[in-house]
């Protein structure tokens, strides 16, 4: 059993089981109207909210890889679950967080979580700033106690229904909103350990049944009546149509629900110096909404300002997170009758509050000053967010980012053509040396710095052969600052190996790393290029290739690149082995 929950309850003490309970129900009490609050954002009923409150966070803390997550409903899903029960409707969304969950356990089985930390922080923060502006002008209507809107998928289509219909704006709801607006701001200040969201809701919910009642509308006036009874199990209908229909929207689901909850939990270890699984993680997030539907609970993941507040409230291990679930559980039971009479004009300020927490303003400011490629990439995310969708705005943010990446990596490489600096002490090789009059016409010597993948393959062949003097019988490439080399570097490679052996030269290598040999071996080039043509050190590598050239050819050249040429320019051959030495072993 202790395997199965990762060891977290391990030396469990009475202390700690006070700690988490005080944890667990500060916690909870801001579950409560949050989760309300974004059920009724996302299209659904208040008591689905609670619903996914309790269960999921009582799943995701027991199966999870954060000792101090705490999950359930957040703002960063209200826009897709919104969308889906706009186009399918609320059956096919439980369907669709079902059919997430089991794609979140699938994610962690195949380890998946070690590779959602790869997504560039300017996407995450472009998405999430985008989603806070949908919540944000989502509340605009509730706030305003604006009638007759007709909700819409798109953004500038809930905007057009919003200005067509501000001359049916509610004084008493604007009233209500501004008071508890006020509440909850400054709350905080007279009051830090109780949350603000709460107090406004149960002091306006006061005022207006009191001094208002029929004048503004209510949870109850629009859902009906919150049961105050458990939730009941219902197995959905699965037919391969619908399956087929909502495999997108649910992928969608999955891939923000593992990112967020991902985010959340590597918060969580920043806060308490610890660490979580990811792998884990995600299996929990499945296990929590595959099981949440079931009980007409919606998709849930990790929720970054509860998890906060669990840490900072004392929370020691995931028996908080159970307690907070319980918490929501037994106040759905006892204390649903009254939620009835919220108004919703008080619970636009408690949501239009967290998009305005979630926007990342600082974030998004400093990447927007830097004026380059992330900048870029923020703000496509953004604004695709906001006006198409989600999962246009992260699909096409990742691929301008991969493409951004390629260019900066792609400059780089560097692929210089080089030679020993006999006025130096260890005559290392430079390209400054290389110019008309000293330049080796028969051995050109060349080094490569950077990966060789398929942004940057093209330019390395392009150099080369460019520079590449068509009398040369030998190509000594000094590979040791390689690190990594793709299918279309290898590909390029090939190319110059094959031109230049059908002109009859011979290719040496120096310096390569055991993994890019073992990648040159594996593809064949290795045994292409010959096993005695590959060396240690670039002295070895010039030695070798000097016994290759046609010493004829060296008569009364002038360019004396090498120690070797003087004798190969006055007699056409060799020095003797002592003085042939002297290249290999200054370069080694």
């Amino acid at each position: 059993m202790n395997r199965l929950f990762t060891g977290r309850f391990s030396n469990y003490s009475l202390l700690k089981l006070q700690k988490d309970m005080l944890s667990g129900v500060i916690v909870g009490v801001i579950a409560i109207p949050l989760a309300m609050a974004f059920a009724i954002a996302s299209g659904v009923k208040p008591e689905y909210g609670i619903y996914t409150a309790c269960i999921a966070g009582i799943l995701i803390s027991l199966f999870g890889g954060s000792k101090f997550q705490i999950g359930g409903p957040t703002g960063a899903f209200v826009p897709i679950l919104f969308g889906i029960v706009i186009t399918y409707g609320y059956t096919d969304l439980l369907l669709a967080g079902f059919l997430a969950g089991i794609m979140l356990v699938l994610m962690g089985v195949f380890k998946v979580g070690s590779f959602i930390k790869f997504i560039p922080r300017p996407v995450t923060i472009g998405f999430t700033a985008g989603i806070a502006v949908l919540i944000f002008t989502g509340q605009i209507e509730n706030f305003f106690g604006l009638t007759g809107i007709e909700k819409h998928e798109k953004f500038i289509d809930n905007m057009q229904e919003i200005v067509l219909h501000m001359n049916s704006l509610n004084g008493y709801s604007i009233a209500i909103a501004l008071t508890s607006l006020t509440i909850i701001l400054l709350t905080p200040k007279f009051l830090p350990k109780i949350p603000g969201s709460l107090v406004g809701l149960v002091l306006t919910t006061v005022l207006a049944s009191l001094i208002l009642s029929g004048h503004i509308e209510t949870i109850g006036s629009r859902f009906g009546a919150i049961p105050s009874e458990l939730p009941h199990f219902q197995f959905p209908e699965i037919t391969w149509e619908r399956v087929q229909r909502l495999l997108v929207p649910a992928f969608v689901i999955a891939s923000l629900g593992g990112i967020e909850s991902l985010l959340s939990a590597v918060v969580a270890d920043g806060m308490t110096n610890s660490k979580h699984n990811s792998n884990r993680e995600l299996v929990g997030q499945g296990i929590a909404n595959i099981i949440t539907p079931l009980f007409g609970g919606i998709p849930a993941t990790g929720a970054i300002a509860r998890t906060a507040t669990n840490i900072k409230s004392g929370a020691t291990s995931p028996v908080s997170g159970i307690i907070h679930g319980l918490f929501v559980l037994l106040t759905l039971v006892v204390l649903a009758p009254y939620a009835s009479a919220i108004p919703l004009a008080s619970m636009a300020p408690v949501l239009m509050i967290v998009a305005w927490n979630m926007s990342e303003r600082q974030q998004v400011a400093s990447v927007l000053r830097m004026k380059n490629g992330d900048s870029l990439v923020l703000s496509v995310t953004f604004l695709l967010t906001v006006f198409a969708s989600i999962t246009l705005a992260v699909i096409v943010g990742l691929i301008l980012a991969v493409f951004l990446f390629a260019k900066r990596m792609s400059n780089l490489l560097v692929v210089s053509k080089v030679l020993p600096d006999h006025t130096t002490m260890n005559e290392t090789v430079q390209s400054d040396v290389v110019n008309v009059a000293h330049d080796c016409p028969q051995l050109s010597m060349y080094t490569i710095e950077g990966p060789l993948f398929f942004g940057a393959a093209q330019v390395f062949e392009q150099r080369i052969m460019d520079t590449l003097h068509y009398q040369s019988n030998v190509l000594l490439l000094r590979m040791g600052n390689v690190p990594y080399i793709d299918a279309t570097g290898e590909a390029n490679l090939r190319s110059i190996v094959v031109h230049f052996q059908q002109q009859g030269g011979i290719i040496l290598v120096s310096g390569i790393s055991d993994s890019l040999l073992t990648t040159l071996q594996n593809s064949g080039l290795y045994d292409m290029i010959g096993p005695t043509h590959f060396f240690n050190h670039t002295g070895e590598a010039i030695t070798y290739g000097l016994h290759l050239i046609d010493c004829q050819k060296c008569l009364g050249c002038t360019h004396f690149a090498f120690h070797e040429c003087t004798c190969l320019s006055a007699e056409g051959r060799l020095p003797k082995s002592n003085d042939a030495t002297k290249t290999a072993h200054l370069l080694k």
